[in-house]
């Protein structure tokens, strides 16, 4: 199997120029992907196209990611029904630089065959002067060839600027660039590059004589119809910082069943044997969610490692009654966000502490403290996932978490969480 047919069978290959299939089947190619820095981090929707980088460097071949210091200053327009907010300059590089590192984790700079390229369009879009730009390249493009690209003709009636018009142009000079610097003969994306795409094709050919290519992903959506990525809470990031690993987890957890096998197919390297038989175990027994559980597994690992994975797996669990001894309380608020919460001052901790009979019923958990006795005598009153047996128990900040919270139960799964405050 050559690296067209793995993607192919993973339903990664959208559409692709004449002739991609036997080149990839008959050389090592150098192709690239460019990656738009308009935040400091991607997101889950950009994981496809880092997944396709993947599997080229898995097949020898060179991959080169390409950080749009130059063109994110413009804005690219495809897929989109509005004008972008411009960057600054140090934003734009600043966000490149955070692009690099998270994408540095993906593709191997060190390969002794094949090591991963890393460059940024600023270094040739920032230097070349505007009338030795339109001179060399935009006379290479007309008009009715412009407006003909579905990016550009889908946004005439709402209207673009010119700034976003022009966008085809430069990265159709990035390829010019990457195929002088590198020999690179292949450009990727998502299919709302398509357009973008073919005119880097069309200017190396016009300049060079030389025939490129592109291929192209499909655009994900949902099998509810709504765009992946996108959930209740707002975009799935990358960064931890952003999105911690235990929502990036769950949000795999979470996967529809009619979606869950072509994300395997797509985020994970597993090969078609092992996606096969979590295809045959969703059908057979889908409640209990094998294919879910490895998917957040797979990805998890690939994107923050595996001891984020061991702690998003831990932090999952204590929903489901694990002590939370080793979760910190970012983690506690991210999993219980949604339970009800009441604030405790610190100074009521202090010298004998608070009695949990006294909290448990000020929070509502209970409603009088002879219930609140009579739930720790039956074993069905819990801090911290713990259960509690001394009904005379009293609360200490030792035993809190990070000095922040307290984590109390009332049976199975009513929770209350109590913030402690100056």
């Amino acid at each position: 199997m050559n690296v067209f047919e793995e993607l192919q069978w993973r339903g990664m290959a959208y559409a692709a120029t004449p002739g991609v299939e036997d080149l990839l089947a008959r050389q090592k190619v150098t192709a690239y992907i460019g990656f738009d820095p308009s935040a400091p981090s991607l997101h889950v929707g950009s994981l496809l196209q880092i997944m396709a980088l993947v599997h080229l460097q898995r097949y020898g071949h060179t991959p080169i990611a390409l950080i749009g210091g130059g063109t994110g200053l413009i804005g690219d327009p495809s897929g989109r029904a509005e004008e972008r907010p411009l960057l600054t300059k140090e934003q734009a590089w600043a966000n490149a630089e955070e692009i690099e590192r998270q994408l540095s984790r993906f593709l191997d700079r060190s390969s002794k065959t094949n090591p991963a390229i890393f460059d940024n369009n600023a270094d040739w879009l920032t230097s070349i002067s505007a009338v030795d730009f339109l001179r060399d390249v935009g006379k290479h493009f007309t008009l009715s060839y412009m407006l003909a690209k579905e990016s550009v003709r889908r946004r005439l009636e709402e209207g673009i600027s010119f700034t976003e018009f022009s966008y085809m142009l430069l990265q159709a000079y990035d390829f010019l660039m990457l195929h002088e610097r590198y020999g690179c003969l292949l450009q990727l994306g998502g299919s709302d590059q398509w357009g973008n795409i073919t005119a880097g094709i069309d200017l190396i050919r016009r300049l060079r004589g030389i025939t490129a290519h592109g291929l192209v992903t499909p655009l994900i959506e949902t099998a509810s119809g709504t765009k992946f990525g996108k959930t209740e809470v707002g975009t799935i990031w990358l960064d931890p910082r952003l999105t911690s690993p235990y929502r990036f987890y769950q949000f795999w957890i979470n996967t529809d069943d009619r979606d869950v096998i072509r994300y395997l197919k797509f985020f994970t390297l597993l090969s078609q044997e092992e996606i096969v038989e979590l295809e045959r175990s969703l059908a057979e027994a889908p409640e209990r969610r094998e294919a879910q559980r490895r998917l957040a597994r797979e990805v998890t690992r690939l994107v923050h490692g595996e001891d984020s994975l061991r702690k998003a797996e831990q932090a999952s669990a204590v929903f489901f009654g694990k002590e939370v001894s080793e979760i910190g309380a970012r983690d506690i608020l991210e999993i219980f966000a949604d339970v009800p919460f009441s604030e405790l001052k610190l100074s009521r901790l202090v010298e004998d502490g608070l009695p949990l009979v006294d909290m448990a019923t000020e929070c509502g958990l209970t409603s009088s403290k002879s219930e609140a006795r009579r739930l720790i005598k039956e074993g069905g009153l819990y801090l911290n996932n713990r259960r509690i047996s001394d009904v005379y128990y009293k609360l200490s900040l030792d035993e809190s978490i990070e000095g922040q919270f307290f984590l109390l139960r009332k049976g199975a799964k009513q929770y209350h969480l109590i913030r402690i405050v100056e």
